[in-house]
Formats: C-alpha cells, sequence, structure tokens
C-alpha cells in the first residue's frame, strides 16, 4: 500500500440516529444506522475528497461488525485490511438524542470495553511509520493494550511530518479528567499537528484559553496548533503567526460529526500543501455541511460542496458552526 495518503488509528461504532428530533431517547421510536467514531469518521470524509484513506480498528465477530467493514470499503471506499476482528467483545454502539440538535448527548454501548481498545502493535501496520498523514486521537491512550500500541508507533514514527493529534476528549472513557491529562497531554511531545476544542485544549495543556493553548502546543514542538472555538470560529497557529478563521453559519441538523468533517477535510488540505489558513478555512466549511445533515459517515461532503460553501451559494443561514 505505498499509495496510502493517510492513515487513522482509533475506535468505530455504529451509530444510531434517531428519527425524531428534539426528544429525548426514551421518547424515540425508530433510528437509522451509520457507521462512527471520529478517527474512522476522519478516513470516511478524506476518502470522500478524494484521498487513500484506511482505518486501523477492531469489531466485534458479529453483524454489526461485518456491516463495518463492508461498508467501508464498499459504499465509502476506505481501506479496510486494518479492520481487525475481536474475537471476544462486541462492536460498540453509540446512540445519540437529538435533544438539542446542535450537541446531541451520546449514550455508548461499550461493556465491558470496545473492542479498539484491544488493539496491539501487530495490528497497525508498518506504514504507519511513513504514511503522508498519521492521524491518533486522545481517546487511545484511554486504555490498554490500545494505550502502548499507538504510543509505541508514535515513538517509531519520530514526529514525521503530518503527525496529527486529534485531542478528543471523550468523558465517558476515562476513569477522571486528571488520567486523561496525564495520557494526552503526554501525546502531545509525538504530534506536528494538534487540533481540539476549548475543553479538550484544557485537558491536554492546561488551558481553555485559545491563545494561551495555542502558545502551549507550539512551546511542546507542535508545528501547527488548531484550536476550535465554537460559535467564534478557529484559531490557527504556527510559529510564524497566527489567525482566526471566521465560522460558518447554518441550520444545525446535528451537530455529530461535524468535527470528522473537519477532520478529514484538514487531512486533505495538509496532503496538497495548502496554506494552514487555506486548510483550515475549507475544514471549517466541510463541518458546517455535515452540522446541517443527520448522520456521520454518510454525509460526508465533496470538494465541490466545500467550493460551493466558500462561495458563498452551499448553504442557508443559521446558527455558527
Amino acid at each position: 500500500m505505498t499509495d496510502l495518503e493517510l492513515l487513522t488509528v482509533g475506535r468505530v461504532s455504529v451509530d444510531l440516529y434517531p428519527q425524531q428530533s428534539g426528544v429525548p431517547l426514551s421518547r424515540v421510536s425508530s433510528f437509522a444506522k451509520s457507521i462512527g467514531g471520529s478517527p474512522t469518521n476522519v478516513a470516511v470524509a478524506a476518502a470522500r475528497l478524494g484521498r487513500r484513506a484506511a482505518v486501523v480498528t477492531r469489531v466485534g465477530d458479529d453483524g454489526f461488525g461485518e456491516y463495518i467493514r463492508t461498508a467501508l470499503a464498499e459504499q465509502f471506499g476506505v481501506v479496510n485490511d486494518f479492520v481487525s476482528v475481536d474475537p471476544d467483545l462486541r462492536t460498540a454502539l453509540a446512540f445519540c438524542a437529538l435533544d438539542p440538535p446542535t450537541d446531541p448527548p451520546l449514550l455508548f454501548y461499550r461493556e465491558p470495553r470496545g473492542p479498539d481498545m484491544n488493539l496491539t502493535i501487530g495490528d497497525i501496520p508498518e506504514e504507519a511509520h511513513t504514511v503522508p498523514v498519521l492521524w491518533v486521537t486522545g481517546s487511545r491512550f484511554a486504555q490498554e493494550t490500545s494505550r502502548s500500541a499507538v504510543r509505541t508507533v508514535l515513538e517509531r514514527r519520530h514526529r514525521a511530518e503530518h503527525t496529527v493529534l486529534d485531542l478528543d476528549y471523550r468523558p465517558s472513557f476515562w476513569s477522571s479528567p486528571v488520567e486523561a491529562a496525564e495520557h494526552i497531554g503526554a501525546a502531545v511531545d509525538y504530534a506536528t499537528v494538534a487540533v481540539g476544542n476549548r475543553t479538550e485544549c484544557e485537558i491536554a495543556v492546561g488551558t481553555a484559553d485559545p491563545d494561551q493553548a495555542a502558545d502551549r502546543l507550539l512551546e511542546r514542538g507542535v508545528s501547527l496548533a488548531v484550536v476550535k472555538m465554537g460559535a467564534d470560529g478557529v484559531l490557527v497557529a504556527t510559529t510564524e503567526g497566527r489567525s482566526s478563521v471566521p465560522p460558518v453559519r447554518v441550520e444545525v441538523v446535528c451537530g455529530l460529526g461535524a468535527g470528522d468533517a473537519f477532520g478529514g477535510a484538514l487531512a486533505d488540505g495538509l496532503l496538497a500543501g495548502l496554506d494552514p489558513v487555506e486548510t483550515v478555512t475549507r475544514a471549517n466549511a466541510a463541518g458546517a455541511i455535515v452540522a446541517g445533515r443527520l448522520t456521520c459517515a454518510d454525509a460526508m461532503p465533496t470538494a465541490a460542496e466545500i467550493d460551493a460553501v466558500l462561495a458563498g451559494t452551499g448553504l442557508g443561514k443559521g446558527e455558527a458552526a
């Protein structure tokens, strides 16, 4: 796979989306399924933009796992060679309630743990050391054996260009914020690109202030710090300067998956060698498009759709995303 451009490592799930918006799960009567899990959706988003993308993860030996493996390859164009089958654990599920749709809560079914937490160094291909963009997430460090496997890969990669750390803090995966800060914070020292919102930055580097967080990330050796500020846009910082990318306004249908679309477009921009501000501007538009749609993987935009948004013809006015 010498043509592989992006390799993501992390969780996958079957996401179940309510067909009724604005009500709690107790009142939802029907669901639609899609592929979920942030790093998996980043690979899907990049593939939609024409990139050769693969994901390293695990599924259960069940119908949901078969659905994920098949859909990745046949529906979304993602290389599924590194999606292994765990012999003991069931495929993870995630239910969302569109209440509120801008920030829908997730209910994870990962008992006793998601199979992706059983990733070993043997599950991760040698391509991880040399692939143009390696994308790992903070949740990888929540449990063993995944924690040690991903740390080993990062050490062997020697902070090669475009080693991306998505700070990706999910409280339910950790025993405490202190534990999360210890392990996600340590991973910063292996990254050349760090991406996170205010809360995730506070976990990783101890401050939710965007400029201070960017300063601390750059001081730790990150060459590109991307701090998502919600309705205030996105801060883009390098050692040469910083800029704020304004938000894109959209009628929000479901906030889930917007960050993954952002990630896929960010990876695409890195691969294309775009200026950091242009890269994040395109990523921001991609995220807004998905915020205006219901699902994650199925909703990832094409390059033409991103272009339309940037040209002012792709989205109506609504809430900032």
